[in-house]
């Protein structure tokens, strides 16, 4: 196993967010793939808040529209700086979150 450095985004969406009349998570995840970023990841909440607004809970007879999705990608600073002028522009209005990580990967795997 490896170390390597990587960058690690986070973006804070809504479910009812959309970009050209498609949903916003899965046009962000279309324009990852299409600039070869590593890989990304939808992670769709049962509860969560944003704001001042009130919290959002999901139940069996809801057809949705304001629960969180949190999309998660992970690759190199180059990268991560490359794409981000478009996710701005894409979420202008959403949280999105820079860390730096440790990325623990096969050695002979990079990002």
């Amino acid at each position: 196993m490896a170390d390597a450095m990587g960058v690690q985004v986070t973006i804070y969406l809504n479910e009812a967010d959309q970009w050209h009349h498609k949903p916003l998570h899965v046009e962000i995840l279309n324009f990852l793939k299409r600039e070869n970023v590593a890989g990304a990841t939808v992670l769709h909440a049962i509860a969560g808040y944003t704001g001042k607004h009130k919290v959002e809970t999901t139940h069996l007879v809801d057809a949705g529209g304001k629960l969180p999705v949190v999309l998660i990608f992970i690759d190199s600073e180059e990268t991560v700086e490359r794409v981000l002028p478009t996710l701005k522009e894409m979420a202008p209005h959403r949280l999105i979150v820079w860390e730096n990580v440790h990325v623990v990967t096969d050695e002979g795997t990079t990002l």
